[in-house]
């Protein structure tokens, strides 16, 4: 199974290159920067929505499924995209965004129109509480309720994000039917498959319960964290779903040419595992992504993959996620040096790794003045905050990829949508080309390394280390430590070996049943 081998590289087409001049990125411009996706190792690209829209949450409010949003360019375009990254030997896969379509869909613009439209039952309706408001107490994701009420027809309409994004109702076999060929539409022209937005909330409660209070909230928390989502998170329905978007996938696989599903599933482990069962290939593993320097320890990184692991069966296939357009940036949450580290960390373990666009030149959390926010969850926040408080929301992580230290990085000829961190000019791609061991150099070594067939398949063990590392092993010839402290460590082997690759990018060298390693250094060991 390729996917099994591959790296996937997250592209952010907004921020990844500009090439008409408007500040927004577009496919062509992923097209023109394929080279450097060869380049740098990776094996597939997962494009975020370019679907057309009007861009209330940026693309996953889809207002057509099966055509590009001019922002973006054209089908066109899409089709040279495609045709060029499968002559470099690259996958390509999409965003499917299955949940909730937008509000000027012409799906609900039918299904609005009245209460005896034949598509009133595409999308959740129901009758107003008996005093007047909300069916049940559903929080959105993106704060307040998760119903709007349509005055011309007298019904709320459920919206588990902006009210912009009416969810679709999955109980209806026309709705399932009418994804399935959405997924065909884009099958057909080639796609290598489907990083599936938000999997894990198709279904809803069928008795639309309230969802009971979450007793760790404080005033001051996200919003939606008031409850504990028992009645629209992991519904039992949703299984039998993606049993269905497997099938549709099959049908267009083939050996050597699987179609594959990512799933975006934000579960515990115990939970998330049941979606290997359902057919889905790769549901999200983001358990790495949450932590953080306090939370950055030997101990913890050890349970997470040795619980992973644990639940894992013969036939389901690990995947490791550090970074994406939803969560901080790598080098924000842990710094220059401890991101390097966990580069090693994602690249060593058994899993197929999902890489997000900048993290290799280690981009940093974006600085976005209040009157430059433009994520809609912060946005939101502006009533209760004030319009010269809102916090950022995901914007810090969106912003331009920095390519070199011409004006707006060499992401456009004029001022961005998003601002172009000021540390553009030392922190680029064309700099860190120039330099031997910057993390762009460090990332190439790691995805050319991982293609050994122990790093690929091989087991995972734990290592016993001191405190302060994390060390395990990796098939029959490969150990791995990484020092997550600023102070220098040694550890004991269990046999000689040789250092192939430093972090630090500066040895290569034999060594006996010791090994010290500096601080913030991690190592990649072969074994005699």
């Amino acid at each position: 199974m390729w996917w099994k081998e591959a790296v996937i590289y997250q592209v952010y087409p907004r921020s990844f290159q500009d090439t008409n001049g408007d500040g927004v990125g577009d496919l062509e411009g992923v097209r023109r920067r394929l080279p450097y996706l060869k380049s740098l190792g990776v094996d597939a690209l997962w494009l975020s929505p370019f679907y057309k829209s009007p861009m209330k949450d940026f693309g996953y409010d889809v207002a057509d499924h099966c055509d590009v949003d001019p922002i973006f360019g054209t089908l066109q375009d899409f089709d040279r995209l495609l045709e060029e990254a499968h002559a470099l030997g690259l996958r390509v896969l999409v965003d499917l965004v299955p949940n909730h379509t937008s509000s000027e869909h012409p799906w609900f613009l039918e299904s609005r129109a009245s209460r005896n439209s034949p598509k009133r039952d595409w999308y959740i309706w129901k009758d107003p509480a008996p005093d007047g408001g909300p069916p049940n107490n559903w929080q959105s994701f993106f704060g307040g309720p998760a119903w709007t009420l349509d005055e011309a027809t007298g019904q709320y309409y459920l919206h588990q994000f902006l009210p912009e994004q009416p969810d679709l109702n999955w109980r209806n076999p026309e709705v399932r039917e009418a994804i399935y060929e959405v997924m065909r539409f884009w099958l057909r022209r080639g796609v290598d498959g489907f990083r599936v937005d938000v999997l894990w909330l198709l279904a809803e409660d069928l008795l639309f319960r309230d969802e009971p209070g979450n007793p760790d909230w404080r005033p001051g928390m996200w919003d939606r964290g008031r409850h504990l989502h028992i009645f629209t998170e992991d519904q039992p329905e949703t299984y039998a779903y993606v049993r269905e978007m497997r099938q549709v996938l099959d049908e267009f696989s083939e050996p050597g040419r699987e179609r594959v599903m990512v799933g975006e599933i934000y579960l515990p482990y115990p939970q998330l595992v049941r979606y290997y069962q359902a057919g889905c290939h790769l549901p999200f593993n983001f358990h790495l992504i949450f932590r953080g320097l306090p939370d950055w320890r030997p101990e913890n990184l050890a349970r997470i993959v040795e619980e992973y692991e644990s639940l894992l069966t013969r036939w389901d296939w690990p995947n490791w996620v550090l970074g994406n357009h939803d969560q901080p940036r790598l080098a924000s949450r842990l710094g220059e040096a401890q991101a390097r580290v966990a580069a090693m960390l994602l690249f060593t373990l058994r899993g197929t790794p999902t890489w997000y666009y900048g993290d290799e030149i280690g981009m940093k959390n974006g600085e976005i003045p209040p009157e430059r926010v433009q994520d809609p969850a912060a946005l939101r926040q502006k009533d209760r905050l004030g319009e010269h408080n809102l916090p950022p929301g995901r914007d810090p992580e969106r912003t331009p990829m920095q390519w070199d230290d011409t004006p707006f990085a060499g992401f456009s000829t004029v001022e961005p949508w998003l601002p172009v961190n000021p540390d553009y000019k030392t922190r680029n791609v064309a700099a860190q080309e120039q330099d031997p061991r910057s993390m762009l150099h460090l990332v190439r070594r790691l995805i050319a390394l991982r293609k050994d067939p122990d790093l690929l398949y091989g087991a995972y063990r734990t290592y016993r280390a001191r405190e302060g590392v994390y060390a395990y092993l990796r098939g029959e010839g490969w150990l791995v430590a990484l020092n997550l402290t600023e102070k220098e460590k040694a550890l004991e082997l269990p046999r000689g070996g040789r250092v192939v690759l430093s972090t630090h990018l500066d040895r290569e060298e034999r060594v006996g049943e010791r090994l010290f390693l500096r601080p913030d250094e991690g190592v990649v060991v072969r074994l005699d």
